[in-house]
């Protein structure tokens, strides 16, 4: 077998020279280095075999970069990477996928309510739609920022004019009438007088314990309470019940303190 001819890099300028040691020693990728010493060897004089014989490589891995390095210049030294495989799931899979997470099961005619994604897999693998583990198809979920979650529950006004009435109460909030005043008026209970913690020195791991359980000796309390939105005065009386006789004792106590003017109720 012939002898291959040796190959050498062509002549460098001293600016190139330096760019090329300075690859060597600060490049942090190591396929950009190894080409760069190969460079740099060869620009020393140094032949293809004895560059074979340092860093251990092949032969004709020398002479492409060398041959790379006299066609591209520097841009040789830089690695191209592949894209790689195509992606298992084409993007129209994808986007069945996530339509198809986002229906519920017993609309199919499946006798369970939420997907798993070992369900959910295997629903699209039945139906054709693609072939995924559930590994891959958690992380196509969470690229779409699908995710398992909580339902929750919402509840609305079925009073027909609930919009009107509620702007009528939200422009109280904003503007106070000239003819009387804005009073909000709750309730809150039952209250218990149920132990609370606090804070107290003590010997380290011997807090202060009380017992959580505790005897209605006196029954439960209700607080109906009206805040006036201009002054930010609050009225309240503490009742045993809570019936529409102890709210109107509190109606007729607001009318008591507030003698003059129009009083708007908030309920």
């Amino acid at each position: 077998m012939a002898r291959h001819p040796e190959v050498f890099i062509r002549a460098l300028s001293a600016a190139e020279g330096q760019k090329l040691v300075g690859i060597t020693r600060t490049a942090k990728d190591p396929i950009k280095l190894r080409r760069a010493i190969v460079v740099l060897m060869s620009a020393q004089g140094q032949a293809v075999a004895d560059i074979v014989s340092l860093l251990r490589c092949d032969d004709g891995y020398a002479r492409d970069v060398i041959h790379a390095f006299n066609d591209q210049g520097f841009a040789a030294l830089d690695p191209k990477w592949s894209g790689g495989r195509p992606p298992a799931v084409n993007e129209t899979a994808r986007q069945k996928v996530i339509a198809m997470a986002k229906v519920d099961p017993r609309g199919l005619g499946l006798p369970f309510s939420c997907w798993s994604l070992t369900k959910l897999a295997a629903h699209l693998a039945r139906e054709k739609i693609t072939r995924v583990g559930k590994d891959t198809l958690g992380r196509i979920l969470r690229a779409e920022k699908v995710t398992f979650q909580t339902t929750t529950t919402w509840k609305a006004s079925t009073d027909p004019a609930f919009v009107t009435k509620m702007h009528r109460i939200l422009d109280l909030y904003d503007h106070r009438p000239a003819d009387g005043r804005v009073i909000c008026v709750d309730e809150f209970g039952p209250l218990n007088l149920l132990p609370r913690k606090g804070k107290a020195w003590r010997p380290a791991g011997h807090p202060a314990r009380l017992p959580a359980t505790y005897t209605r000796t006196g029954g439960v309390r209700h607080m109906l309470a009206a805040l006036d939105l201009a002054t930010g005065k609050m009225i309240y009386r503490i009742r045993a019940r809570k019936r529409h006789s102890e709210f109107c004792d509190l109606l007729t106590v607001i009318r008591k303190h507030y003698r003059d003017g129009r009083l708007y109720l908030i309920v």
